[in-house]
Formats: C-alpha cells, sequence, structure tokens
C-alpha cells in the first residue's frame, strides 16, 4: 500500500549520515528541524549524480517509498537528487574548497611555469561546441601549433569523470604525442551547468597532472576550483588560447630588433674605439719630439765612450812601459842559462836512450831468423835459431830443446858502428 500510494514524491532535506557501500550504493537520511527519513540511492542512479554528496548538503530527492523489512520501517529510494537552490551549491562549494585547500592543493608553490612556445597542445573540452573552434581559431591566428583534442562531456552525469580521465590520460601520454601544455575549457553558464568542474575528481586530477594546466571554464565572472587547482587560470577559452602561445609575428619582430641591437652592439665597440684612438693620437707628441732626447744622449754616450777608450789605451800604454822598465838584462839572462839546463839534461836522457848505448852496457837483444825481436821464452823456443844482439856484436845460437838440429858455425857479427865496416863479426 506504502509503495503504491507513494510511486512517486519529492523530499526537500539535509543529508545526514551519508556512507557509501563498497557494492557502490549510498545510504543516508533526510531530515529538517522536525523530521528523518531514511533514504538509499542505487548504485547506478550514485554513478549519475553531477556532485558528491555530503553531511549537512541541502538537497532535493526524487524517488518513492518503499518498506525494509528487516527494520520494520519504510525509507526512500532516491531516484534523482540535485542541490537545493544555488546558496546550498555556494555552500558545499566553500565546504570542499576549504577541505582540499587545507590539503595544499591550491597552494602557489605548486604552480609551474608555462612553457614559453608548446609544440603540441592538448584541450580537453567538448568536440562539439563553439568553445574548441575559437581555441583553433585564436591559435592558428597567433601561432600555429599542433592541437589534440580528448573529447568529453562538459555538463551533466559522467561529465566530472571524463574530465578528470582525460586530464590523467594527457599527463600520463609518452613520446611524440605528448602535449606540452593542457587546456581545460568549457563555456559559461550556471552554477549547475559549471558543476563538473567543481568536483574532487577534476581537481584532484588538474592538481597531480604531470603537465602544466590552463583552467578556462566559464565566462570571467565564473570561477571553479579547477581554477584553483590548475597553474595557470584564463577568463575564457579564447583567453586560453592568447596565454598558451605567443604572436608569431611579434616573435619575429623581436628577432629583427634584436638582431639589429646585436649588430649595433657589435660595431658601437669599433666607433667608439677609433674615436678614443684619434682622440689620443691628437694628444701624442711629434716623433721627432720624442727621439731628439734620446739621439742626444746617444751623442753623449759615444763620446764618453771614445774618450774612455782612449784614456784606458794611454793607461795600458803607460804600464806596458814600465813593466819592460822592470825587466832587466840580468834576468833575462838567468832565465837563459835555466832554459838551457834544462834543454842539456833532456839531451843527456835523450843519449842514454839510444840502442847502440843501452846493448853497451850489457843489455842483450834476442831476435829470430825474421829479425823480430823475442820478448818470452816460449816464444823463444819455437824458433830454430836465435840471435843475441850484444854491443859489440851478435850471436847465433840455437835454443834448448831443439833436438836433431845440427849446431850452425856463427855467422860474423853485424857492424855495430860505422868504424866497423869491414870487420867479422
Amino acid at each position: 500500500m506504502v509503495e503504491d500510494r507513494f510511486g512517486f514524491v519529492r523530499v526537500r532535506g539535509e543529508l545526514s549520515g551519508v556512507k557509501r557501500a563498497a557494492s557502490g550504493h549510498l545510504y543516508l537520511a533526510l531530515k529538517d528541524e522536525n523530521a528523518r527519513l531514511d533514504a538509499v540511492m542505487w548504485r547506478g542512479t550514485v554513478q549519475r549524480l553531477n556532485f558528491q554528496p555530503e553531511d549537512g548538503l541541502e538537497v532535493i530527492a526524487t524517488g518513492k517509498l518503499t518498506t525494509y523489512p528487516g527494520r520494520s520501517n519504510y525509507q526512500l529510494v532516491v531516484e534523482r537528487m540535485e542541490v537545493a537552490g544555488e546558496g546550498a551549491l555556494l555552500a558545499l562549494l566553500a565546504k570542499t574548497k576549504a577541505r582540499l585547500e587545507a590539503e595544499g592543493l591550491f597552494d602557489r608553490t605548486r604552480k609551474r611555469p608555462l612553457p614559453f612556445l608548446p609544440r603540441v597542445i592538448g584541450v580537453v573540452t567538448s568536440p562539439t561546441g563553439a568553445v574548441i573552434r575559437d581555441i583553433l581559431h585564436r591559435l592558428a591566428d597567433r601561432f600555429p601549433s599542433r592541437v589534440l583534442v580528448w573529447p568529453v562531456l562538459v555538463q551533466g552525469p559522467g561529465a566530472a569523470d571524463q574530465v578528470a580521465a582525460a586530464v590523467r590520460g594527457f599527463s600520463a601520454m609518452q613520446g611524440a604525442d605528448r602535449p606540452d601544455l593542457v587546456i581545460v575549457a568549457r563555456g559559461g553558464g550556471s552554477i549547475e551547468d559549471l558543476w563538473a568542474f567543481n568536483e574532487e575528481a577534476v581537481v584532484r586530477a588538474i592538481a597531480t597532472s604531470s603537465v602544466p594546466v590552463i583552467s578556462a571554464v566559464g565566462h570571467e565572472t565564473d570561477t571553479t576550483l579547477a581554477d584553483f587547482a590548475a597553474d595557470l587560470r584564463a577568463p575564457t577559452p579564447t583567453a586560453a588560447a592568447e596565454i598558451a602561445v605567443p604572436v608569431r609575428e611579434e616573435l619575429v619582430g623581436q628577432l629583427a630588433e634584436l638582431a639589429l641591437r646585436k649588430r649595433r652592439a657589435v660595431v658601437r665597440p669599433l666607433h667608439l674605439g677609433r674615436e678614443r684612438l684619434a682622440a689620443r693620437a691628437e694628444r701624442l707628441p711629434a716623433p721627432a719630439a720624442l727621439l731628439s732626447p734620446h739621439a742626444q744622449k746617444l751623442d753623449e754616450l759615444a763620446e764618453r765612450l771614445r774618450r774612455g777608450l782612449v784614456d784606458r789605451t794611454q793607461l795600458a800604454r803607460g804600464e806596458l812601459q814600465r813593466t819592460a822598465a822592470r825587466l832587466s838584462l840580468p834576468l833575462l839572462k838567468a832565465r837563459t842559462e835555466q832554459a838551457r839546463g834544462r834543454l842539456d839534461g833532456l839531451v843527456r836522457i835523450f843519449v842514454s836512450l839510444d840502442p847502440k848505448r843501452v846493448l853497451a852496457r850489457g843489455y842483450v837483444q834476442v831476435t829470430g831468423a825474421d829479425g823480430r825481436t823475442l820478448v818470452s821464452r816460449a816464444k823463444a823456443a819455437t824458433e830454430a835459431r836465435l840471435i843475441l844482439h850484444f854491443g859489440d856484436g851478435a850471436l847465433e845460437v840455437a835454443p834448448e830443446g831443439a833436438a836433431g838440429r845440427a849446431p850452425q858455425k856463427p855467422k860474423p857479427a853485424l857492424p855495430t858502428d860505422p868504424g866497423a865496416q869491414g870487420k867479422l863479426l
């Protein structure tokens, strides 16, 4: 009877005891100052919600009443739920913002600088709206770039999950297609229309993205939590395209200006150097004026050198004359006699070493038959005959041990001096 009588009801109240089960179902209660009504929302319905139910949020729930025999009470099976009025949405927004801000998701230290000239730009938006056309046209006008569009729902059930998945997908890309910058964009609308960009899933995806993100949601007066999490907020999607890339013509002009300044900077020191050189050259004295003192000093030094050489020569000549005067004739004679005595001694030594005089003092020279002088007994024993040279002649003998050899008659001695010619030895 309850289900037939109350098959469609709308209840406005404050959420209390919100709890999500492991199965995905949502259990909660609706209350006001006078009453409390238990409610349940099945998993499929929960997935279509465009906001996160929380305790204290005022909502309007639509569904039907049913009984639960396990506790002998009745409950509301919610088929649709929406925030009750803009004030409630703003209160939920403030509460969610405070909680996420306390986690540090909106800190300025997390903000990253945007690339000056991104090679690839990723855009998360609806592929059929005017937003993507405005972004593409503005990029083409300023600086043509490669754009990757990740199509998503930007309003209604499932929009928040798609936007979060797109941001995470761009962040996870690798290789040449990985974007250098991501733009999350949507046109203007009411707070309900933009609510998907206030969802916690979208905020966390933007805050943890490894690619810098520009948030361009709504008009200039619209503000979402995605704006606080992004690295930069643009007032409109068109402004996001203007922020993303510079103007190509302006860059070309800047490069030309820098090139001109560079040439001027290179030439200016040369001109300044020439001016300074000319100014200094004018202050320099004439070459003749610089050389005249040195030439005069050189002449003086040359004259002093000439006089010094003359004086030195005269001093040397006088010293030589004085030395010659001191050398007397007796001294020269004494020196001459001393030299003659040393010379006579050398002559006597030379004469005493004459071979004939040595033999005359009793020495003997032993030679072989071929006339070679023998200085050892072993060598003499090998000779067939020996010749002994004395001061007064020579004697031929046979060495001891030369058996079988008949003694020969001594030959006459050779003359030992010129007066002995014609005599037999």
